[in-house]
């Protein structure tokens, strides 16, 4: 046995924060300061103890990096797809971490151009993110967007792709995106507010000409929205959309008339969400307008697009969440959501036929792909179910045919579909609704109890977590592990009031679904508490922190990745990213109801002098969404107040954002740390030695 190792303790510095009368000490605050030479002191601190205590599973940690790493095709490539005369293709070289993105000038046998080899580019970085390149209508030019710091803030650069050239001028602080206008010299792009991150200015940059003349031809100055440009499938609009959490506007500008203003489709009004579709003269409109809560689609002439124009397409059902539309010459696609699942719905324009695309399991994933070309009767989709790998799927929308161009590759040949099972189960919350959950495991895995099983969540923002395949989780399934996904209130697995009832004043049914889902698991002997682990990243780092707080003794173990659990000292901070476009998700703690409902459940201002289970958590310190002093704030506070000696570990990876490491493989490491902690407290790590 050696000796016991003590973890870190930060300094206390009493700083009292006060919101409508309440009081609130907090002694971490002034770990929010970079440039105290504490605070990194403190990380690395925090970094070399987790380093020493989990030093026994070092080799182990190797070892399943190189068994994921193992089952990964290295020198891979994309399903080619075609768009203005070429067909593009992305590939991976052996022992490369980064993508080659290519191209073959009208026929796959065409000489391959290289247009960006990403590995080259990260040569001396750290980490390196390669992100939105958009082609000119005439081929001959790529803008695309660099990022070495991992705070999602990009500069923009323009290669000839004919020359290799580069030119000269740097577009900073963008969000790497950007979209060329038709006269293939005028550059569309969205720069970010420089403290805060938000996406708030449009500029219109002129190949050329200093960046300094590029022209502002839209600034939202209201701080809960953010702003964004793209150009319609059609490719005959350069369109300007504004969001918050529940509204949305859009401008449009033919694109063959970069020099013409902007025009508002229809005007934004709050809790109005919509999306647009450009086609034959036609704007179609996904929208929850006039109460169509699970959405609807309208129709509009493209020259009367405000919304007393709007005729009704598509008409709303209770039952049924229209997600998305794919629209083609002589078909559209409807993307659906209904009792949990995708459906995709298959339509003539000439109204001559309807018909779904037929799917068998309750643990699938299918939507389209990417479908750039108007003139065909293809649908490219994606297909995969938690024991099928993720397939790309040709689908002949006229004779009905499915032909699978392309399915992962697991590699290592230990992969057997026929050896795992899935299923989709249901858990009763305290108030009577059933909250599903979709289940992963080997076919030798016990149902007794016995078995450890790792719960996933997230339910937040209306995102819907659904049941894929993942080559990386086989290094849990085919060791015991039986692997849960609770679709628990705050996404949109079962539409759009699904969401509704897991944000704002309802958002601890998130939290209560999540752990009813535990005890269901339980009850039914799926495992046991004493096996039992529950995972969350970002927002569903929040849902970790509630729940350890609610109910700790359910759990033998937690992973929280890029935690948000500072959530009422983050809302009230409007200077920092994200803080004012989250005020329709969690509330504005200006007004006192919803200060005192963010109170009651935010996992730093909850931590209490209690048991709580193993605990990994995961920061970054460039992480631009969740700033790293919030998990570096709550494990310090877990230290000082917690009554137990279970393990609990903060690990900063100091190179990385909130997206973690860049590299494909790179990102492996984190996942292997991650898996070797529960696996170890499993029993299942060889150790060299006992802590």
């Amino acid at each position: 046995m050696t000796e016991k190792r003590q973890p870190p303790r930060a300094e206390k510095r009493p700083h009292t924060l006060e919101c409508h009368g309440d009081v609130r000490t907090d002694n971490y605050f002034w770990l929010n300061q970079r440039e105290d030479p504490g605070v990194l002191a403190y990380l690395e601190a925090e970094n070399d103890y987790y380093k020493a205590c989990t030093a026994h599973t070092a080799a182990f940690q190797q070892e399943l990096f190189e068994e994921m790493k193992g089952r990964i095709k290295e020198d891979d490539q994309s399903v080619p797809y075609r768009y203005q005369g070429y067909w593009y293709i992305t590939r991976y070289a052996t022992g490369m971490e980064y993508p080659i993105y290519t191209r073959h000038k009208e026929y796959l046998e065409a000489p391959e151009e290289i247009m960006f080899n990403a590995n080259t580019m990260a040569e001396g970085h750290a980490y390196f993110n390669l992100r939105g390149i958009s082609v000119s209508p005439d081929n001959r030019l790529a803008a695309f967007g660099v990022d070495t710091v991992s705070r999602r803030q990009y500069t923009i650069r323009i290669k000839n792709l004919e020359t290799g050239e580069c030119y000269p001028e740097a577009l900073e602080n963008t969000t790497g995106s950007s979209v060329w206008a038709a006269d293939n010299k005028t550059l569309f792009y969205t720069r970010k507010d420089p403290q805060t991150l938000r996406s708030d200015r449009i500029y219109k940059h002129v190949l050329g000409t200093p960046v300094s003349e590029d022209v502002l031809v839209y600034q939202e100055e209201d701080p809960t929205f953010n702003t964004y440009v793209y150009k319609s499938k059609s490719q005959q609009y350069v369109i300007i959309g504004a969001f918050s959490t529940l509204t949305s506007e859009y401008r449009i500008l033919p694109a063959n008339q970069p020099e013409a203003e902007f025009r508002v489709f229809s005007p934004r009004e709050r809790g109005v969400e919509y999306s647009i579709y450009h086609y034959d003269g036609t704007f179609y409109i996904l929208t929850n307008k006039d109460g169509a809560t699970n959405f609807k689609v309208m129709k509009t002439p493209e020259h009367q697009t405000e919304s007393r124009y709007w005729q009704e397409f598509i008409p709303h059902r209770k039952s049924v969440l229209l997600e998305d539309l794919e629209i083609f010459r002589e078909y559209y696609v409807v993307c659906e959501r209904d009792n949990g699942l995708n459906r995709l719905q298959i339509n003539r324009w000439d109204g001559a036929g309807s018909y779904y695309i037929p799917f068998e399991s309750e643990t699938y994933v299918a939507y389209p792909y990417i479908n750039l070309d108007y003139d065909t009767t293809t649908l490219r989709m994606v297909y995969n179910a938690m024991t099928t790998p993720y397939s790309i799927v040709d689908y002949d929308m006229q004779s009905r045919e499915w032909k699978v161009v392309k399915e992962q590759e697991v590699l290592g040949g230990t992969f057997h579909k026929e050896n795992y099972r899935s299923q989709r189960v249901w858990a009763p919350a305290a108030d009577g609704t059933r909250i599903p959950i979709s289940l992963v495991y080997h076919k030798d895995t016990p149902l007794d109890g016995s078995s450890p099983l790792l719960q996933y969540g997230y339910g937040a923002y209306g995102s819907t977590t659904d049941p894929y395949f993942s080559t990386v989780r086989l290094s849990l399934l085919d060791r015991g592990f039986i692997y849960a996904i609770a679709h628990i209130r705050g996404g949109e697995y079962l539409g759009r009031p699904w969401y509704e009832a897991g944000r704002l004043q309802h958002k601890m049914n998130s939290f209560t679904d999540f752990i009813d889902c535990s005890r269901f698991l339980i009850a039914s002997r799926y495992t046991s508490a004493a096996h039992l682990y529950a995972y969350g990243g970002s927002a569903g780092g929040l849902l970790m922190g509630a729940v350890v707080n609610l109910a700790p003794e359910l759990y033998h173990g937690i992973v929280a990745a890029v935690p948000f659990v500072d959530v009422v000292t983050t809302m009230l901070d409007d200077t920092i990213p994200l803080t004012t476009g989250e005020y329709d998700e969690w509330g504005n703690p200006s007004d006192p109801e919803a200060y005192a409902c963010m109170l009651s459940y935010s996992p730093y201002d909850n931590v209490k002098a209690q048991a709580y289970p193993h605990m990994l958590v995961t920061t970054g310190l460039h992480d631009s969404q969740v700033q790293y002093w919030e998990p570096a704030k709550w494990v310090a506070k877990l230290r000082d107040i917690k009554r137990d000696e279970n393990l609990l570990y903060l690990y900063t990876n100091l190179d990385a954002g909130h997206g973690g490491a860049s590299g494909r493989f790179e990102a492996l490491k984190e996942t292997a740390m991650e898996y070797a902690f529960l696996l170890d407290l499993e029993g299942k790590t060889p150790r060299s030695e006992k802590k």
